[in-house]
């Protein structure tokens, strides 16, 4: 079993910056593993935000975060980081920090594991 365990999230305005933490326990995590960030609004479904794979740290984004957001994992301490920045009203969500074996997916039924959530809401 994997459990995930998410941080950071908060109220912020336009144009600045949130960090989100992710830290990551269980007996049968491994490096073969692949972590996602998604982020889910009221209404809408849970989307694919950013993932990176556990042993290399290839990176991969969705495209409208590209160059705003930066996915990363820091292995001696089991986390995974999200940082957001030049936030706009329209990043308001619930972001879930997600964990798969094998490669990474854009797909949110492709992960196993789940962490509860962080709310990040962006004012204009």
């Amino acid at each position: 079993q994997v459990q995930l365990v998410e941080s950071g999230g908060g109220l912020v305005q336009a144009g600045a910056s949130l960090s989100l933490t992710c830290v990551v326990s269980g007996r049968t995590f491994f490096s073969s593993y692949a972590m996602g960030w998604f982020r889910q609004a009221p209404g809408k479904e849970r989307d694919f935000v950013a993932a990176v794979t556990w042993s290399s740290g290839i990176t991969y984004y969705e495209d409208s975060v590209k160059g705003r957001f930066t996915i990363s994992r820091e292995i001696a301490k089991n986390t995974v980081y999200l940082q957001l920045n030049s936030l706009k009203p329209e990043d308001t969500a619930v972001y879930y920090c997600a964990a798969r074996r094998g490669v990474v997916s854009r797909r949110a039924t492709d992960y196993d594991y789940w962490g509860q959530g962080t709310q990040v809401t962006v004012s204009s």
